[in-house]
């Protein structure tokens, strides 16, 4: 997995917002695309080698660099490009082309859309399994398997239980770390990084990696509040990066 944007709610300076992608060398997979992550996948690989989407919820931040990929499938200059498969929640297809304006051929063409309900399923060579995360809207952690390797993906989340059996014996967690340690933050939005860190001890994964990061936190800060609850492999998300590494 290369991370390609690892920015939280909002691209960064420095980083996409959430765009993670999956290549087993014969198939891609790219899990969400948002703002300003479709420039940056672009250094990773051709936007044509991309075998499917999954995108875990519509918040901007997780989808909405689908418009700018929509443009790139209908108006090639070799023309339309075949329509690649996108697993997200129900509404996806409407709420995107909403986001695209009517003065387009909209993502029909572009795309071919099925929506994610809870549990296992094969993509390509990949088994995924899904489980409903804590969320305002409805969001897809997913559990990706391949060749024996288990990436576990949190995407936005409050505390949650699905999350620990999700990404239990987990290679790598790439879990979200949106707050610092505060006594006022909201309930069911996001998790701290020592939340991050105690759902990682409890799955027993073998690494953690902080991602989903606000550029104004102090990055320094999360990875020492996450130190306290992990004592494993534990890092920051940043852009370019693979993993497991």
């Amino acid at each position: 997995m290369t991370i390609v944007g690892c920015a939280g709610s909002f691209p960064g300076p420095d980083s996409a917002a959430s765009c993670y992608l999956i290549d087993t060398g014969s198939y891609r997979l790219v899990v969400d695309l948002g703002n300003g992550a479709l420039g940056a996948l672009q250094h990773y690989c051709d936007l044509t080698d991309i075998d499917a989407i999954c995108l875990s919820h519509l918040h901007a931040d997780h989808c909405l660099d689908m418009c700018g990929y929509s443009v790139f499938q209908n108006y090639h200059p070799d023309g339309p490009r075949r329509p690649v498969p996108v697993y997200g929640p129900v509404g996806a297809a409407e709420r995107l082309s909403r986001a695209l304006g009517s003065d387009h051929p909209g993502m029909a063409g572009a795309f071919e859309f099925h929506a994610l309900s809870v549990g296992t399923f094969e993509i390509g060579p990949l088994r995924l399994t899904t489980a409903q995360m804590n969320h305002p809207v409805e969001t897809f952690g997913f559990r990706i398997e391949h060749d024996g390797k288990v990436l576990a993906y949190s995407a936005d989340t409050g505390p949650s239980d699905e999350l620990v059996s999700l990404a239990a014996n987990a290679d790598v967690l790439l879990c979200e770390a949106s707050f610092l340690e505060s006594p006022d933050l909201p309930p069911d939005l996001h998790l701290t990084a020592r939340q991050a860190a105690e759902h990682a001890t409890r799955a027993d994964v073998g690494q953690l990696v902080l991602t989903h990061l606000v550029s104004w936190n102090d990055p320094s800060r999360s990875l020492a509040e996450a130190a306290v609850a992990f004592g494993g492999s534990l890092s920051l998300a940043s852009p370019g990066r693979r993993l497991p590494s």
